[in-house]
């Protein structure tokens, strides 16, 4: 019985084994087929996009010029400081005290030519004079007597009848001439006393103006004391420096020696901003001979006629000696000119234009060469032609070819839309077999 028992045992304990290995290879077995069946079910089943068609690319928006040839009146622009026409030191030609000046003489004080700006004590000056005077009707006198005796001297002669031509000294024609000299001295002497009594009125040689005063009442001067600085009233000049390159768009008032008459120079507005706004009407009339050899430039010469005139309009106070100033120079007038503005050029050598090629409006960079330009404009010589597009908004590194919308005055009116435009649509609202298929595929890939 207890032999029968532990059989049973044995043999159950050995079923178990078996199913137990049977359970470890069928189990991986299944997850195995359970893998592929899903994988299989995926590839074969894959997802469909369900998106519309690509959307449109965003156009940047530009405003544009339309280039048209024009005249163009050039106008140059240059700077200098302000000078007189011609400035000299005053200079006192005799000795004496100062015991007398205009009320003028004072520094930026106006005269006129001819006004006694200083006087010096004349006293020795006019007893001088008197001396020499006295000297003067000495030798007259003395001049007379000898004419006398050789008259005197003629008749004698003739009285003894010896027929006989009289000698020089008969006659006294030397001591005739020394008396004469003796005149001529005198006279002389005379008329230099007086020039230096005339000199002890220090006179105005032009109409002018003080720059510095140097003396004053009761200052005892010898011969050459500077006694001030002048200048010149009737016009001031400007030196202004040229641009080499614009030397050609000036009508440069040149002289040449065989032409005694000066060719007259363009009209020059000279401004400034020292005591506020500003501004005098001018001519250029002379160029200079020769090429400064600091700048390496060409210099003009402005010129303001009576700039002191307080009847002249535009001024709220004189122009200064030594004041800086501005000046706008009429130069030539372009014919047929492409004038563009100096915003729409990049880095001085190129800009942007519209072009509409296959019915798509995209941007083209030009090379440009400039044949004239200053703070607001540009002439252009060579890379543009009339009618381009010239494109004014500021644009970034864009490369040529990008695509454009204009906007603005020069915006074209609205047209059909384009392929790229419709996305793939029919005029009738529905979706375009062919475009499908080509998105299906786009992606599946």
């Amino acid at each position: 019985m207890t032999k029968l028992s532990n059989e049973s045992t044995s043999q159950s304990m050995n079923r178990s084994k078996q199913t137990s290995k049977v359970k470890k290879i069928i189990i991986p077995i299944v997850i195995l087929v359970a893998t592929y069946i899903l994988i299989q079910i995926i590839i074969n089943n894959p997802p469909e996009a369900n998106r519309g068609g690509s959307s449109a690319v965003a156009k940047i928006s530009v405003e544009t010029l339309a280039l048209k040839p024009k005249q163009y009146p050039i106008v140059v622009n240059s700077f200098g400081t302000v000078q007189p026409r011609t400035s000299s030191v005053l200079v006192a030609q005799v000795s004496g005290e100062i015991n007398e000046v205009s009320p003028q003489f004072r520094d930026g004080g106006f005269f006129e030519k001819g006004d006694v700006l200083v006087q010096l004590d004349d006293r020795d000056h006019r007893a001088e004079v008197k001396i020499t005077q006295s000297s003067l009707l000495s030798a007259k006198q003395a001049l007379l007597e000898e004419e006398a005796r050789a008259k005197q001297a003629l008749i004698d002669w003739e009285r003894l009848g010896n027929g006989a031509q009289p000698n020089v000294l008969v006659l006294r024609e030397p001591q005739l001439a020394a008396a004469q000299a003796e005149v001529l001295s005198a006279q002389a002497n005379l008329d230099k006393a007086e020039l230096l009594l005339e000199r002890t009125k220090i006179v105005a040689p032009f109409a002018g103006r003080v720059l510095k005063k140097l003396v004053d009442l009761g200052r005892v001067v010898t011969s050459n004391t500077q006694l001030a600085d002048i200048y010149a009233i009737d016009y001031v000049e400007i030196r202004l420096p040229i641009n080499n390159k614009e030397l050609s768009f000036i009508a440069l008032p040149e002289e040449y020696r065989s032409v005694r008459n000066r060719i007259q120079g363009p009209s020059v507005e000279i401004t400034s901003d020292l005591i506020g706004k500003q501004s005098w009407q001018g001519e250029i009339v002379r160029t200079e001979g020769a090429i400064d050899e600091n700048s390496q430039q060409l210099y003009i010469v402005a010129q303001i006629d009576d700039p002191y005139d307080i009847s002249n309009k535009g001024k709220v106070a004189p122009i200064k000696i030594g004041q800086y100033v501005n000046a706008a120079i009429v130069g030539k007038t372009i014919e047929q000119a492409l004038v563009i503005p100096n915003s729409s050029i990049y880095q001085g050598s190129y800009v942007y234009i519209a072009e509409n090629i296959d019915d798509e409006t995209v941007l083209q960079r030009k090379e440009i060469t400039i044949r004239w330009q200053n703070d607001k404009d540009a002439i252009i010589e060579s890379g543009l032609s009339v009618g381009d597009e010239l494109v004014l908004t500021a644009l970034g590194q864009v490369s040529s070819g990008t695509p454009v919308e204009i906007s603005g005055a020069n915006a074209p009116a609205k047209s059909k839309l384009n392929k790229q435009q419709r996305n793939g649509n029919r005029g009738d609202g529905k979706r375009n077999p062919s475009d499908r298929k080509k998105r299906n595929k786009e992606g599946k890939q």
